[in-house]
C-alpha cells in the first residue's frame, strides 16, 4: 500500500487509479469482486483510514512480517496506513496490530473476471 502510494506522490499515478490498483483489481483478479475490493452494501471491504502526508523510513524493525530484513531498508516514503476496519472491527489502530486470531473468515472465490 505505501510503496504503490509512492507513485502518487511522485505523480506516477494518480489517486483514483492507485485505490483502483490496491482494492478493485485484485479483488476482481481473484474473484472475489463485489464482495470484496469495494465499499457497498453487502460488500465485506476492509477500511482502510490513510495519512497521504506522513513520512516514514522502511525498516525490518518497523514492519509486520515475521523476517528480519526488508528490500526497501531506510527508504523514505510519503503515505502511511493509520487504521484499518475489518467488518467494523478496528484491526489496526495508530499503526499497531490489535486484531485477534481467528477473527478472518473464508470467501469462496468465483472465477478471474478479467478471463471471462
Amino acid at each position: 500500500m505505501d510503496l504503490l502510494h509512492q507513485a502518487v506522490v511522485e505523480g506516477h499515478l494518480t489517486r483514483r487509479r492507485w485505490i483502483d490498483i490496491a482494492c478493485a483489481t485484485p479483488a476482481r483478479m481473484f474473484g472475489l469482486y463485489p464482495r470484496k475490493g469495494t465499499i457497498a452494501p453487502g460488500a465485506d471491504a476492509d477500511v482502510v483510514l490513510y495519512d497521504p502526508t506522513a513520512e516514514q523510513t522502511l525498516s525490518a524493525a518497523t514492519h509486520h512480517m515475521n523476517v528480519d530484513y526488508s528490500a526497501y531498508e531506510g527508504k523514505q516514503i510519503t503515505g502511511r496506513v493509520e487504521t484499518v476496519l475489518s467488518r467494523g472491527t478496528v484491526v489496526i489502530d495508530r499503526r499497531e496490530y490489535t486484531g485477534r486470531a481467528g477473527h478472518g473468515r473464508y470467501t469462496p472465490r468465483g472465477t478471474c473476471q478479467y478471463l471471462g
